[in-house]
């Protein structure tokens, strides 16, 4: 699994780093719904009183959704012999 950041600024001039957003492709199954909750986290982020620097898109899905889902999404299959 690919997952990339976004770093970007609020209207107050904090800068906030968003990681751990997962890359899937367009037509996969689960894209719309990655796009839907990432959306509302970043509404969330900017709704805040007190805010951090950096957050963790994958640990906010994991509150978020289901355990299944958030399985298919973030677990990946581990490597045999170190490969």
């Amino acid at each position: 699994m690919l997952f990339k950041s976004l770093e970007f600024k609020l209207a107050n001039g904090q800068k906030v780093k968003v990681i751990e957003i997962p890359v899937v492709p367009h037509h996969h199954r689960l894209s719309f719904m990655i796009s839907v909750h990432f959306e509302s986290f970043v509404k969330m982020i900017e709704r805040k009183e007190i805010r951090k620097e950096l957050y963790s898109f994958k640990e906010y899905m994991k509150k978020h959704c289901k355990w299944t889902t958030y399985e298919q999404i973030f677990l990946t299959v581990p490597l045999k012999h170190n490969a």
